[in-house]
């Protein structure tokens, strides 16, 4: 599985989540891992990680609007 595949999944897993979704389940080096809402943070860690892994933008942690200096 790519890196691509896995955040497709891990995202479509919290998306689940962020939506009613109980329990949601990945695999996450070559295992299955259950998530629940109390565990959405791990979940939302392991995205940003493969993100940054495959060079993608982590839009939890951009930055806001810069200042206009005059």
């Amino acid at each position: 599985m790519t890196n691509q595949e896995k955040l497709d999944e891990a995202r479509h897993a919290y998306h689940e989540l962020m939506t009613g979704t109980a329990t949601v389940s990945i695999t996450k080096n070559n295992r299955q891992v259950q998530f629940n809402q109390t565990s959405k943070r791990d979940l939302k860690d392991y995205i940003s990680q493969l993100e940054y892994e495959i060079g993608g933008v982590n839009l939890s942690r951009r930055r806001g609007p810069m200042g206009v200096f005059l």
